[in-house]
């Protein structure tokens, strides 16, 4: 992608880089959670601690996924055609890196949060580790699970006609996210039986989904039992709830841009994400400390407004690249930093000049294998996807959802990884 086809003195500008300004924010957020890993191994005095660089960057993919998906959804007005975009879009690197994780363990344990039975491999086959309080096989493999529950929620809303209440349900999550740290201390979904359920139900309501057959049913099915999940299985109720706030946000954001909705959602969302975890029970990290947490909050949303006001300027090239291999990036790094610190020991006491060029090696290897990736499998099973989103299915008829629904807006070609 050309950065000059977003100059100011272009006279006509497509829609990949009208949304190159989102691409240059999942670079940005993939490197400062890259930072956040890498720092307290390799240089741990550099580490900044009035913010949490790792959830600032994670608050910015989620926003970006808020801003796309439900529009994007809409733009295809095709339940079948967006899962098996997403399918093709997460999963290739997601089973890649699994499959690489599972052959290092000869040599490196897996960690220790990752139960070793049936639960886990559920957990991970429908990305729903965090919220039926699971570890991933890579540690980043966690907001992957909040990807999934808004999807799923975000589809059930399209199917009853409910998704441009953008702003409410932002709200709604915020405020829950509010009581929910004042109520819960823990999950109340114990044990692994929440993983085996929602595993069963979600290849299910995928096969209802994907082949058409009962699938405002399996929409209204997954939408609840990812809503259930959020609130009662994950480790931490009130974040899940903060995090679906801020994706729905972001969505408000885009019907304010689109003129069909107000920006008083987001504003109010703000202050209720802020809050949550000042009296909440589980709010013993540091990062949530409400000095750094609000400032946190405050540098994620202002990135998010930057971008967002020069998305018709040109834009760094080498941001918008770093955003096209994101979620490679993000998914890469942390199993590669474990391998590192295996081969190579404790690299804190090592000179500084040590660290500084181990570091720059690292990132300059996860960014060139992260490349590799991104052209030889995301890449191809990207298009691989959109053919087979093309191929009507045998329970199809012509949309998925009511025709008061779809959205006037023309499919975009942007593809939007999580983060």
């Amino acid at each position: 992608m050309s950065s000059s086809v977003i100059g100011p003195g272009s006279s006509t500008v497509t829609p990949a880089a009208r949304l190159a300004w989102l691409d240059a924010l999942r670079g940005i957020a993939a490197v400062a959670v890259l930072l956040e890993h890498l720092l307290p191994w390799f240089m741990p005095a550099l580490r900044p601690y009035w913010f949490n660089l790792g959830m600032y960057g994670v608050l910015v993919f989620f926003l970006v996924s808020g801003y796309i998906i439900p529009v994007s959804l809409e733009g295809r007005g095709d339940v079948r055609a967006f899962w098996i975009s997403r399918v093709f879009r997460l999963y290739p690197v997601y089973l890649l890196v699994a499959a690489s994780v599972l052959l290092m363990a000869f040599w490196m344990p897996v960690r220790e949060q990752v139960p070793r039975d049936l639960s886990s491999v559920s957990a991970h086959v429908t990305m729903l580790l965090d919220v039926v309080h699971l570890g991933g096989l890579a540690d980043t493999m966690w907001t992957l699970s909040y990807e999934m529950v808004f999807y799923l929620v975000v589809t059930a809303l399209f199917v009853r006609g409910l998704h441009r209440r953008s702003g409410t349900f932002a709200v709604g999550f915020g405020a829950v996210a509010v009581v929910a740290g004042l109520t819960l201390t823990a999950p109340l979904l114990s044990g692994p039986w929440p993983a085996y359920v929602s595993g069963v139900l979600f290849l299910v309501g995928m096969a209802c989904l994907i082949g058409g057959r009962f699938r405002t049913t399996a929409a209204y099915v997954l939408g609840g039992m990812s809503v259930v999940l959020l609130l009662f299985g994950s480790f931490v109720p009130w974040l899940g709830a903060a995090i679906l706030a801020v994706m729905f946000a972001g969505t408000a954001i885009r019907r304010w841009e689109q003129g069909t909705g107000g920006l008083w959602p987001v504003a109010a969302v703000t202050v209720l994400v802020a809050l949550a975890p000042v009296w909440a029970s589980q709010a013993g990290w540091w990062w949530v400390q409400p000095g750094v947490w609000f400032t946190t909050i405050a540098l994620a949303g202002a990135t998010f407004a930057g971008a967002m006001a020069l998305r018709r300027r040109r834009l760094p090239l080498f941001l918008v690249r770093l955003g096209l291999i994101s979620y490679s990036l993000y998914l890469l790094h942390h199993p590669l930093l474990r391998l590192v610190n295996a081969l190579v020991g404790d690299v804190r006491a090592m000179q500084p000049v040590v660290q500084v060029s181990l570091s720059a090696g690292f990132v300059t290897v996860v960014i060139g294998l992260s490349r590799l990736t991104y052209r030889y499998v995301e890449l191809p099973m990207q298009r691989l996807g959109r053919r087979l989103a093309q191929r009507p299915s045998a329970g199809d008829s012509a949309l998925s959802a009511p025709s008061s629904g779809v959205s006037d807006v023309k499919p975009s070609s942007f593809s939007l990884p999580t983060g």
